[in-house]
């Protein structure tokens, strides 16, 4: 193809210019490995190696768009020029220093990332930010001379950019083909807003999340080869506009850790008992749809949307009556339920603390105790994120649309809802054939999907269930039975009796009641343990306060797990009492709610702003911090402080493991 065809048509330019992008940041990702070979060269293979290049253009893809979308625009108006030789001199120039930006941005990274451990966040604009003009120009000018070679690749790179451009001003030639120009040109932008957008966002459905940073995670075996994976630009891109996780001086660390620490040493002597667990996330699933837990709320005329888990609650089940969310979206609720992680300030999958080391259920039991783990979701493999957080905390298989649709005993996607995921019922039948296959004991984990908006249920199941007065609570009832159809499978199989059983919503749902109309009402979420083969594990507990972190700990203290390990949650089943609480992150308010014993205090980061009798003033009608006893304020307050200081700073940290080697 002749140059004057690119200049004729500059959408073949364009790909060109992109094409070179691409090259160049496979270049510094190749200069980033061999720097840094020393952190990789243990574990890395050549296959290993070629699957994480191969990641990595997902994440190329991303940042070469953010940082040539204006430069695509200008290529592609369909605009005539008469003095066409100034206009692309001037995107000429727009590219070079866009993209000199972005080169030197991955070449930085290749000497600073050993101090981090990271690919470099926005966060790094805050970190330097009191340096000064003085300051930040002698730390630039000894970083020069010590890596003077990268920066001689640096402007080689820039000086690159430049002569390869096309078209170049002065290769410019006139348009021989006005309509024909300007069908290609209009075609071409036209094609270029979807195509970018899908590109910028790592996918094309409405299933697909905006891919993060926490979404290296998926492609690695071991968190620092997220760097290999990520590029710098991505990273600061995904990150700009997060609220920076700033560790909080309440107290020093001594008196923390007194008042609270996450860090668990088993002291039991009775021997592991190896049990499945099986842990069920279901979608919205908040308190007040269920009619159990809503008997003298609603004085006994309320029959929910729940009759299966509301008759496995009455009959075989145990839970509590102050149980909560540490979040409020999906994306929130599985650290939480399954690595005893809350979600303070900003949600953990969006955070520069994804790609920390992380541990969670499958990880101590799979890697200390050899289980089988899995993880399921009925969506499209990489929606949410799941896939990548389920690796990055120990689940060895990930089983989603992709691996439903080549089993041959089910229907494949004609059992797709049309939006998000798998049909609840099939997916779940499913999951039930699934782990009678695997070796136990073993630690599964579904995510359902069926009652999420648009509010769908199968045709066959049209009239069939109540609606209630929200949409969603159809799709409630639906799910609801989709847990009764699996659980009659599972009765069935031999690993049925051997296996804790446990459910929990990801966050709550639209409100109608009053009573979870509050700041604490918005957090109401079930938490129910089953284990058929366990008469004594059975009751309604009206006294504790548990939230979800809580469900890692308790289920490894009722495994009588005997490793330490870190979780930010309480066991559920032998804490006392008065020690149990619940913290959670308040959006509308920026700030904290904590609740312990009778009171909720409401928190800024600075001050105590309200309290509530959450047990007998359900709607928080009276603020009593003026009259709540003075030494249980500052009883709670010093330990919710010692809480959030200790998260904050394990998570800026990278402690949330302990090394048991």
């Amino acid at each position: 193809m002749k140059l004057a065809i690119n200049n004729r048509y500059p959408v073949i330019a364009l790909a060109v210019n992109l094409l070179v992008m691409y090259v160049m940041f496979t270049l510094c990702r190749l200069v980033f490995l061999l720097m840094n070979w020393g952190l990789f060269s243990e574990t890395m293979t050549w296959s290993h190696g070629l699957e994480l290049f191969g990641a990595g253009i997902i994440f190329d893809t991303s940042a070469i768009l953010y940082t040539n979308a204006v430069v695509i625009v200008m290529m592609l108006l369909p605009l005539h020029w008469k003095e066409r030789k100034s206009y692309y001199k001037t995107v000429q120039w727009l590219f070079v220093v866009c993209n000199t930006v972005a080169v030197w941005a991955n070449l930085m990274d290749c000497v600073y990332f050993p101090y981090t451990g990271k690919r470099t966040t926005s966060s790094v604009f805050a970190e330097f930010s009191n340096e000064g003009f003085g300051g930040m120009a002698k730390i630039m000018g000894e970083q020069f001379l010590a890596n003077w070679y990268l920066v001689l690749l640096g402007f080689a790179l820039s000086w690159l950019l430049w002569i390869v451009f096309q078209p170049r001003g002065s290769k410019v030639v006139a348009i021989d083909n006005k309509k024909r120009y300007y069908a290609v040109q209009v075609t071409a932008l036209l094609l270029a807003v979807p195509l970018c957008i899908g590109g910028m966002r790592g996918g094309f459905t409405a299933a697909i999340r905006p891919i993060t940073i926490s979404n290296a995670n998926q492609y690695v075996d071991r968190p620092a080869e997220t760097g290999i994976v990520l590029n710098t630009p991505f990273s600061i891109y995904r990150t700009l506009g997060n609220t920076p996780m700033t560790v909080p001086n309440y107290m020093s660390d001594e008196e923390a850790a007194a008042l609270y620490s996450p860090v668990h040493t088993p002291t039991d002597t009775i021997m592991f008992t190896p049990k499945n667990i099986v842990v069920f996330i279901l979608e919205s699933f908040s308190k007040q749809h269920f009619g159990f837990y809503n008997k003298s709320l609603r004085e006994g005329s309320f029959k929910g949307f729940t009759p299966f888990l509301d008759s496995l609650i009455e009959s075989h089940a145990m839970t509590w009556q102050y149980s909560y969310a540490n979040g409020r979206k999906s994306i929130e609720g599985m650290p939480s339920t399954l690595s005893s992680l809350p979600n303070f300030v900003e949600p953990l999958f969006l955070t520069p603390a994804s790609l920390n080391h992380m541990s969670g259920l499958a990880r101590e039991l799979g890697e200390q105790k050899g289980y089988t783990t899995a993880f399921f979701h009925g969506a499209q493999n990489n929606s949410m994120g799941f896939q990548a957080f389920a690796r990055a905390t120990g689940f060895r298989r990930y089983l989603g649309r992709t691996e439903y649709n080549e089993d041959s005993r089910f229907n494949g996607d004609d059992d797709f809802d049309g939006t998000w995921a798998i049909w609840d019922e099939e997916f779940l039948q499913f999951f039930a054939a699934k782990m009678s296959e695997m070796q136990q004991p073993f630690m599964t984990a579904v995510f359902t999907a069926s009652s999420h908006p648009p509010f769908d249920i199968p045709e066959r199941y049209k009239d069939k269930f109540p609606k209630g007065e929200q949409e969603l609570q159809e799709c409630i009832a639906y799910s609801d039975n989709a847990m009764r159809r699996f659980f009659e499978r599972a009765s069935h199989e031999p690993w049925f009796e051997n296996t804790l059983f446990v459910i929990t919503a990801d966050h709550c749902s639209t409100h109608t009641d009053p009573f979870y109309n509050t700041t604490l009402g918005h957090y109401n979420v079930p938490i129910i343990f089953y284990a058929p083969g366990d008469s004594t594990l059975h009751g309604y507990d009206c006294e504790r306060v548990v939230e979800q972190i809580d469900i890692m700990p308790t289920v490894l203290s009722y495994l009588h797990y005997d490793q330490p390990y870190i979780a930010f949650g309480k066991d559920m089943l032998q804490t006392p009492t008065e020690e149990t609480h619940a913290l959670h992150w308040v959006p509308e308010s920026s700030g904290y709610e904590f609740v312990k014993g009778r009171y909720a205090i409401e928190f800024d980061g600075k001050d105590v702003t309200a309290a509530y009798r959450y047990q007998t003033d359900s709607v928080f009608a009276h603020n009593v911090l003026g009259i709540m006893p003075t030494d249980t304020l500052n009883m709670m307050t010093r330990q919710m402080k010692s809480i959030i200081q200790q998260y904050m700073q394990r998570m800026n940290n990278d402690q949330l493991v302990i090394n048991k080697e």
